[in-house]
């Protein structure tokens, strides 16, 4: 018998040890396609800093950034199997629920406290509950920011100049539909392979956040930086199968850190189009400012189909409408 009880607490201390230790070694694994120095690297390097600090002992956020997993299409399917915990989608979830694509809507948000209302009041509420329906998690709202035009033919002033250009555009539909509407020869294509394309003249110009294009090195071979700020594109921190496989304790700490870093989201954001825009002028390229009315004006056709294909998606655009003041 005082074997049988020894044997029993040996295991038991076994297991206990092996538990503490499978607890301890849990890995979030947080993928994103942003270079180095991107927004993105920012903020998923300092939500994972701050989350293991609350985590110590028990998980450890890695952060695989620069498309190390591959192109936001794979992640969101590594996310929807479990094999990846974390990313941070933008555009592409318009490829998952149309209702995402009310961030395709060009001119819809005039700045980012107006981004602040709308993602308490709209992305809280029916857009977490779209991802939701598709299998996905959003943790946190946090930003990919305003984006611009850059190309190699000319200067776009009003949305006639894109006419013929092969843009480079992330793969939701909608964006394609828009550049389509304005006269541009619109292509989807990942992050990773965007370099080359400009380089080659496979494609003539691209559009994306100015720190985005920057740290992409696209001013390297790039001539022409319209200052458009046609759409206003949020990022999700989102999670898929893992989520409810990950301890308690470690879901509400990722929860809690990034909700806590959604206006440091913002803020960083401003100080990076800023910072960004002075070096790429000083790096040679020629800037502009695109007429605003004008492409406001040529966008009413995208905003109409909007309304017309995607469930409430008029109470969608009058609900933002009402937060702008």
């Amino acid at each position: 018998m005082k074997f049988l009880k020894t044997t029993l607490l040996t295991i038991a201390v076994a297991v206990g040890i092996q538990a503490s230790v499978a607890s301890a070694n849990t890995e979030v694994r947080l993928g994103h396609v942003g270079g180095p120095g991107s927004l993105f690297e920012i903020t998923a390097n300092r939500f994972a800093e701050l989350a293991n600090e609350r985590l110590e002992g028990v998980a450890e956020v890695n952060v695989y950034g620069n498309s190390q997993l591959g192109g936001d299409e794979s992640m969101m399917r590594r996310l929807r199997l479990g094999s990846l915990d974390l990313s941070i989608p933008s555009t592409v979830m318009s490829s998952e629920s149309n209702q995402f694509a009310l961030f395709e809507m060009p001119y819809l948000i005039k700045d980012r406290e107006h981004m602040k209302r709308v993602r308490d009041e709209v992305v809280r509420g029916p857009l977490y509950e779209a991802a939701e329906a598709r299998g996905f998690k959003i943790i946190g709202v946090w930003e990919n920011g305003f984006r611009q035009i850059t190309n190699n033919v000319r200067p776009i002033v009003k949305p006639e100049d894109l006419s013929g250009i092969k843009l480079r555009t992330p793969s939701g539909v909608w964006r394609i539909e828009m550049f389509r509407s304005y006269g541009a020869a619109p292509s989807p294509m990942s992050l990773s392979e965007v370099f080359v394309a400009l380089q080659t003249g496979a494609m003539d110009g691209q559009e994306n956040p100015l720190i985005q294009t920057y740290s992409s090195r696209f001013q390297e071979v790039q001539d022409y930086l319209s200052l458009s700020n046609h759409v206003y594109t949020p990022a999700y921190l989102t999670a898929g199968a893992s989520w409810n496989r990950l301890p308690e304790e470690v879901r509400t700490v990722l929860e809690e850190v990034a909700m806590e870093m959604e206006d440091f989201a913002l803020e960083e954001g401003l100080r990076l189009d800023e910072e960004t825009l002075a070096k790429m002028r000083d790096e040679g390229m020629e800037v502009n400012e695109v007429d605003f009315d004008a492409f406001v004006e040529a966008s009413q056709t995208i905003y109409d189909k909007f309304a017309e294909e995607v469930d409430g998606g008029q109470e969608l655009i009058d609900t933002v409408a009402s937060l702008r003041e």
